[in-house]
């Protein structure tokens, strides 16, 4: 493989012209017969027995040169990219301007990486929201803590009532024949809760443990097909009235709950976890503002392959995720009654931000002479060692030191605009004329 040229011929392209010697392409056309000898079939000769030159004759000079130019164009147009020193995000077109025994002549176009002006990164502003705790907060926190520590309690002295946790055996019919699913046997059913379909959980309210009895309901029209709007007869048993019983808020119960030695000490420590939280939250949403006015000062041409690709790594992360729940992207696209077409249109909009962000930030790591040491780098395999508990050797199979290193510098880009940032903290709205006289007035 030859360069010949390389030249910018409009804004982020970049067209090729590369040569292919004659020996080059002979190599290549021998590889391609030897895949496909086992398969060619000419009359009058087995197949998988028939030579070069014979199937030359019978399908033509050139029959091999496409299946030839597909097994070396990648490396080919690879190794061109690289004598010609460019970072290319995607290909545009290629156009084959000769091909025969001579070789081949292709006129291959390829975008660019833009070149782009990035208007100010420093001093950029943000606002964060003051951060306290509430009392309703930190009472929900106890009441919760109180909740997973509370006791159940079994009832015999009165009836089933909204709250109770009852146990049941339970088989549905409709027309007089049981339907699948509408059995179960030893159910725990918070009355009130809304488990079951509408009617039922209020007949089982009022009967007494022991009891066995018929709950008459209709199910709702949004129900599956074979159910929906039919009359149905639950045959139910009441085994068993239970009720949560909660732990006296005190000292002891901080001791063992939260090892704390006061219930003062266990709300102070309440409060500090929710600060912290929301301080973390802050930080999120500071770095979200920051990055999105980093966007919005990006000036330049964005190639459309870019936002292509971002929008393909978008599906793949989505697909994946989804696949840790037994559901993949398709199946996400069915449900929602949307297309792929119009996901990516919806998409869009925030695909081109990160491109524009990633952009942003490798312009800063430059401007700014941003490096990631090799300690950096075996600093981070640590973490992800010890956050998955696996070999530092295995991790780094796993994860390439390439796309680390970037990562850590978008990373360190960031560091840079957040502690150049102005972050001022969001005043609580004043509340209105009128709001405040009353107020006064009371």
């Amino acid at each position: 493989m030859s360069l010949k040229s390389s030249k910018n011929v409009e804004t982020n392209v970049y067209a090729l012209e590369i040569s292919i010697s004659a020996e080059d392409f002979e190599k290549a056309q021998v590889k391609a017969f030897n895949k496909q000898k086992g398969k060619i079939q000419i009359p009058g000769f087995r197949k998988g027995k028939v030579n070069r030159k014979m199937a030359e004759n019978f399908f033509g000079k050139d029959w091999l040169y496409e299946d030839a130019l597909d097994l070396i164009y990648g490396d080919t147009v690879e190794g061109a990219v690289k004598e010609a020193g460019l970072d290319v995000v995607g290909p545009k077109s290629a156009d084959i301007k000769e091909i025969g025994e001579n070789g081949v002549e292709l006129l291959v176009e390829v975008f660019v990486k833009p070149e782009i002006e990035l208007t100010e990164y420093k001093e950029l502003k943000a606002t964060k929201k003051k951060v306290e705790a509430t009392e309703e907060e930190i009472n929900d926190r106890i009441n919760g803590l109180l909740e997973r520590n509370a006791r159940l309690i079994s009832v015999e002295d009165r009836a089933a009532q909204d709250g109770d946790i009852t146990v049941i055996d339970f088989e549905g019919f409709v027309d007089g024949i049981a339907f699948d699913g509408g059995k179960g046997e030893n159910y725990e059913l918070t009355l009130g809760s809304g488990q079951f379909i509408p009617g039922f959980e209020a007949q089982v309210a009022g009967h007494n443990a022991g009891e066995e009895f018929d709950v008459n309901v209709k199910f709702p029209t949004e129900y599956t097909p074979e159910l929906a709007d039919k009359d149905a007869v639950f045959k139910v048993k009441l085994h068993e009235i239970k009720v949560k019983e909660l732990p006296e808020l005190d000292d002891e119960f901080a001791q063992d709950a939260a090892d704390c030695d006061t219930v003062a000490q266990l709300k102070k420590n309440i409060e500090n976890e929710i600060k912290e939280h929301k301080d973390e939250e802050n930080e999120r949403e500071i770095e979200s503002q920051l990055l999105e006015k980093l966007a919005e000062n990006v000036k330049g041409e964005i190639p459309e392959c870019m936002i292509d690709s971002e929008l393909d790594n978008q599906i793949r992360d989505i697909d994946y995720r989804l696949s840790m729940q037994g559901m993949n992207f398709e199946a996400y696209l069915k449900y929602s009654g949307m297309t792929i077409e119009k996901y990516k249109e919806n998409s869009k909009p925030s695909a081109e931000k990160n491109v524009k962000v990633r952009l942003a930030l490798e312009y800063i790591a430059k401007a700014e002479a941003l490096e990631v040491s090799d300690e950096d780098l075996e600093a981070e395999y640590d973490k992800f060692a010890e956050r998955y508990q696996m070999e530092k050797d295995k991790i780094k199979e796993l994860v390439p030191a390439e796309g680390l290193r970037k990562d850590l510098l978008n990373e360190k880009a960031i560091k840079f605009v957040r502690d150049n940032a102005k972050v001022t903290t969001a005043r609580k709205p004043r509340a209105k004329k009128e709001d405040a006289d009353k107020t006064d007035a009371e």
